[in-house]
Formats: structure tokens, C-alpha cells, sequence
């Protein structure tokens, strides 16, 4: 890793600079100089700018930004939240106590009197008279009920019954003796229509059998059945030939495809690979080794020196800004500095004991 801080010079205990023991000559602290002077001019008005424009940006929001947010903050507290806190509790909220209260007492209360002393006497009184009224309804019913009864009975019940005892049994027991000798005499017609329909029917069915159903019985057997046996027969064979014929139209198409693969093959593919590995290969493997890989080389170290420079020109421009601050306002006071490393000799002699003791062993 790169120190970002320049280490402070060492120190006599008589308080003067040792001199570095590095290797650098005059040369390199003269090449070094104005490298850094040049760093420093330019990346100075640049820092100063930054460093401006932070000091500048942390005064605006100390001095003017929270100011004016906590003003505005407390400025909608003021003119929104408190107003309406104030009207929640003390209008809004009294004024509905008021309003529950004056509704309670000018609607409920009375209201419930009303309904407890006025109207639940008199739904009680209703109700009796509306009952007393309902049982002499039912008396007068019952009584009315029962003289219609004894009426509908005595002119209705009485006579219909002997009318149908005496009048309407004997008529329909004549009407039923009537209709069973018509049955009787209808019976024996239909019997006879009967047998004149059967023989009508066997006439016909065996004029039909004859003359339709043994003919077309005898061409089917005869004639559609081998005909049929024979397309049969054809269709069969059609079908065999025309997939052997699928399939030998397949073999030779397969076998045109590969002499078409194998003329394209060696025709087109081959000279193509031919040529890329015999020709282009070789012509990207040159142009590659003696133009982009120079070419990346010497990108990868035009990259690698740029660093270098940016590197040294940050390294210069951080050692020429500890220089002035250094010759402005003195070297900082730094305690002590205590090795608590085991001295080399030390080191040396524990090792040779423990040589010493595993040769014994």
C-alpha cells in the first residue's frame, strides 16, 4: 500500500535531522523539486475550489437551509396543525357534547316518556278491545257457520243423496248393461277386422319378400359381396405398393442427399476450412503477434506509466503540501516511538540454545 502521509524526518536526540540513508542523490531531489512545485500549482487552484465549494455548501445548509426548514417547519405547525387542534378541541368537540346533550334531552327523553306513559297504555287499551272484539267476531262465526252447516245439509246433503240412491244408481246401471252388450257385439267385429288385417298383412309381406327382399338379398351375395371381396383385395395391394414405394423413394432420397452433402463437402466445406486453417489462421496469428499485441503492449504501458505519473504527481503534490505546512507552522511534537521487537542478539541467542538442544537430543 501507498503511505498517503509523509513520514517526519529522523531526529538526533540532540534535536537535528539525521540524514536519509535511501540511496537518493542531489539529482533526484532536483528532479523532484520542480515536479512537485508544477503538481502543486496545478492541483492547488483545483483543491482550493473544492475546498471552497464544501465550505460553501456546509454555510449554506448550516446558515440558511436549516434555518428556513425549521422556520417553514414551524411556520405550517402555526398556520395549519395548531388552527386546527385548536378547532378539534374547542369547537368541534364541545359543540357535539352540546348537540348530543340538547338531542338527548329534546328528543330521547321525551321519547321515551312518550312511549313508556302514553303510547303503551294505549296499545294495551287497543289490544283488550281488540281481543274482546276478536271473541264476539268468533261467537257470531261459530253460530253462523253452524246454521249454514244445518241448512246446506238439510237442503243440499239430504236430497242430492236421494237423488243419487234413487234416480241416478238405477239409470246408470241400464246405461252400464247397454254398453257391455255393445261391447260384446263390437268385440266380434273387431275380430273379424282382425283377421281380414292379418291376411292383408301376409298378403303384402310376402309379395314384398318376394319381390324385393330375396332379389336384393340375391345381389348382395352374389354380386356386391365379391365385388366388394375384390376392391378389397386391389385396395390392399394398392396400399402395399404405395408404401413400398414411400420407402424406396425414401432410401434414394437419402442416398441423393448424402452424394449432395458429400459434393458440398468436398466442393465448398473443405476448401473453406482448408483455407482458414491453412491461410487466415496464420494471417490473424501474424497480425496478431506483430500489430495488436505490440499494440496492446504498448497501451497496457502507456496505462502503467500514466499511473505512475498520477501516482507520483499525488505522491509529490501530498509531500510538497507536508513541506509547507511544515515550514508554516513547525514540526508537530509525536512522542517517542518504543520498539517492543526482541533485539537481533537476543533473537540470535535463543535460537543457537535451541540449536544446541536439539543436537543433544
Amino acid at each position: 500500500m501507498v503511505d498517503l502521509e509523509k513520514a517526519p524526518p529522523a531526529r538526533s536526540p540532540e534535536g537535528e535531522p539525521v540524514p536519509r540513508a535511501d540511496g537518493e542523490g542531489c539529482l533526484v531531489v532536483a528532479v523532484r523539486l520542480p515536479v512537485r512545485i508544477v503538481a502543486l500549482v496545478l492541483v492547488l487552484p483545483v483543491r482550493m475550489a473544492w475546498d471552497a465549494l464544501v465550505v460553501a455548501g456546509r454555510f449554506l445548509r448550516d446558515t440558511v437551509l436549516r434555518p428556513v426548514g425549521r422556520a417553514l417547519a414551524r411556520l405550517g405547525r402555526a398556520l395549519f396543525v395548531w388552527p386546527l387542534v385548536g378547532l378539534w378541541r374547542y369547537v368541534v368537540v364541545p359543540v357535539a357534547k352540546g348537540v348530543g346533550w340538547l338531542g338527548n334531552v329534546l328528543l330521547v327523553v321525551p321519547a321515551v316518556w312518550v312511549y313508556r306513559w302514553v303510547l303503551t297504555p294505549v296499545g294495551r287499551a287497543l289490544a283488550w278491545c281488540c281481543a274482546g272484539v276478536g271473541a264476539v267476531l268468533t261467537a257470531l262465526g261459530r253460530g253462523l257457520y253452524a246454521g249454514l252447516a244445518w241448512l246446506a245439509r238439510y237442503l243440499v246433503v239430504v236430497p242430492a243423496g236421494w237423488l243419487y240412491a234413487w234416480v241416478l244408481t238405477p239409470i246408470g246401471h241400464l246405461l252400464a248393461w247397454c254398453g257391455r252388450g255393445l261391447a260384446r257385439c263390437g268385440s266380434g267385429v273387431l275380430w273379424c277386422l282382425g283377421k281380414v288385417v292379418t291376411g292383408i298383412g301376409a298378403v303384402l309381406y310376402w309379395t314384398v319378400r318376394i319381390l324385393l327382399v330375396l332379389p336384393a338379398l340375391a345381389v348382395w351375395r352374389w354380386v356386391l359381396a365379391p365385388v366388394g371381396r375384390a376392391l378389397a383385395v386391389v385396395g390392399r395391394e394398392l396400399l402395399d405398393a404405395l408404401g413400398h414405394a414411400w420407402r424406396i423413394a425414401g432410401h434414394l432420397s437419402r442416398a441423393v442427399g448424402r452424394a449432395l452433402a458429400a459434393l458440398f463437402r468436398w466442393t465448398v466445406a473443405e476448401p473453406a476450412r482448408w483455407v482458414y486453417r491453412s491461410v487466415l489462421t496464420p494471417v490473424g496469428h501474424a497480425v496478431r503477434d506483430t500489430v495488436l499485441r505490440p499494440l496492446a503492449e504498448a497501451a497496457r504501458a502507456a496505462g502503467r506509466a500514466g499511473r505512475q505519473a498520477l501516482r507520483s504527481a499525488r505522491l509529490s503534490v501530498r509531500q510538497a503540501r507536508a513541506d509547507l505546512r511544515r515550514t508554516l507552522f513547525g514540526e508537530p511534537e509525536r512522542p517517542p516511538s518504543v520498539d517492543r521487537r526482541e533485539p537481533s542478539g537476543a533473537k540470535a541467542r535463543t535460537l543457537g540454545s535451541s540449536t544446541t538442544a536439539l543436537t543433544k537430543d
